[in-house]
């Protein structure tokens, strides 16, 4: 399972990598908005597995081992009539969600100001092209900048 998250990692890094470096704003948008997807999945597959490895039973001592089956963990909310002293092993850390969640909600802002600033660029410019952009016509040439002044 880590394993397949980790290359679900790698290859939406490399997506976006790849269509931030494009020659478009739009596709510079997307690389952005899959980066900041490909960063939620790594806290994911850095948080550890959901699902609680196989224990060791040992009856009075005795050689024999027994396995239990695997189990999922449980969710990081206690009601009223558990007992407070869980041990940590049968509980999801829920700081990854936390922090997962923000970055949802942060991304969700970055998204909308990048889709902001294409629609405003493309209205005023007609173009969404990086060479476009650079060579507009009401723009002074880098070696134009300030001579007179």
């Amino acid at each position: 399972m880590t394993f397949v998250l980790a290359i679900c990692v790698a290859v939406t890094f490399g997506v976006s990598i790849y269509l931030m470096l494009g020659r478009e704003l739009k596709g510079i948008a997307m690389g952005v908005f899959l980066m900041s997807h490909a960063a939620n999945l790594s806290i994911i597959a850095m948080s550890g597995s959901p699902i609680q490895p196989k224990q060791q039973v040992q009856h009075d001592g005795a050689v024999a081992a027994e396995l239990l089956p695997a189990a999922v963990k449980k969710p990081p909310v206690l009601e009223s009539h558990e007992p407070l002293a869980q041990p940590l092993a049968q509980i999801v850390d829920p700081l990854p969600q936390a922090l997962i969640l923000t970055a949802i909600v942060i991304g969700f802002g970055v998204m909308a100001f990048l889709l902001t600033l294409i629609v405003v660029t493309s209205r005023t410019t007609q173009t969404i092209e990086i060479e476009d952009l650079a060579n507009e016509p009401g723009k002074p040439a880098p070696d134009q900048g300030n001579a007179e002044g």
